[in-house]
C-alpha cells in the first residue's frame, strides 16, 4: 500500500466531500480515501498495483474537481 496526499479545489461543501470520496472509493486498489473540505485536500491508501496515481487524478477530475499539481 501506499498513501498519497491530493490538493482539491472546487469542493464547497459536503456533498463535494461525498463524491470525492465516492469516486476514490469506487477505484478498484482504493483502500481508504479521506477527503477534507477544511484542508482542500485527499488523503489515500491504494495499491500501485491495481491503480495509479495519474488514475486517482483523473477520476477526481471527471468528477468536476481540480487537482493540484
Amino acid at each position: 500500500m501506499q498513501t498519497v496526499t491530493l490538493g482539491i479545489s472546487g469542493m464547497t461543501c459536503g456533498g463535494c466531500v461525498r463524491s470525492v470520496t465516492n469516486v476514490l472509493k469506487a477505484l478498484d486498489g482504493v483502500a481508504k480515501a479521506e477527503v477534507s473540505l477544511e484542508r482542500r485536500s485527499a488523503v489515500v491508501d491504494y495499491d500501485p498495483g491495481k491503480v495509479g496515481l495519474e488514475q486517482l487524478k483523473r477520476s477526481v477530475v471527471e468528477a468536476g474537481f481540480e487537482v493540484a499539481p
